[in-house]
């Protein structure tokens, strides 16, 4: 069950979501097409499995868990976009 949080707080959160999500997701397209070697192959399944859980978290209304996850996602696409 997710925690209630103000109006508003929880549209900072959807906001801060949604901005990591499209930054992950453009690192990702930047890796599509490459030859990865194992360690960008590990991070690039890690972001997709971040970007996973925090779509399930925001459509299970839990902005705080989703904005987590997508900044992680986000943290880890960064780190792969670097290394290519």
């Amino acid at each position: 069950m997710a925690p209630q949080l103000p109006p508003a707080e929880a549209q900072a959160l959807q906001e801060e979501t949604n901005q990591s999500v499209g930054v992950a997701e453009r690192n990702l397209a930047a890796a599509n097409g490459k030859t990865l070697n194992s360690v960008q192959l590990d991070l690039f399944s890690k972001v997709r499995s971040f970007l996973a859980d925090a779509r399930e978290a925001a459509r299970a209304g839990d902005f705080r868990r989703s904005s987590n996850l997508a900044k992680k996602a986000q943290v880890l696409s960064e780190e792969l976009a670097g290394s290519l």
